[in-house]
């Protein structure tokens, strides 16, 4: 059996600039106990994005409709 499979069906999402632009990078995580981490570290969901758009954008709007929960914004 592969990792994937193991993965759950939803998880986490969240907003956190990146800090070389003004625009806001897409995190993941499964469960709550997990650290962030960014989108592009699940190849499994990532899609490519439209231009000029925050990177993670096409990706979020595919988890939210898959029933992913989107946290408030990050600060930092």
């Amino acid at each position: 059996m592969n990792n994937i499979a193991k993965l759950p069906i939803r998880g986490q999402m969240l907003w956190k600039a990146d800090g070389t632009t003004t625009y806001r990078v897409l995190y993941l995580r499964h469960h709550s106990f997990e650290p962030w981490r960014h989108y592009q570290d699940f190849p499994q969901y990532v899609l490519p994005d439209p231009p000029g758009f925050s990177k993670g954008y096409a990706t979020f709007v595919d988890l939210l409709k898959k029933g992913w929960l989107a946290e408030p914004l990050a600060r930092s």
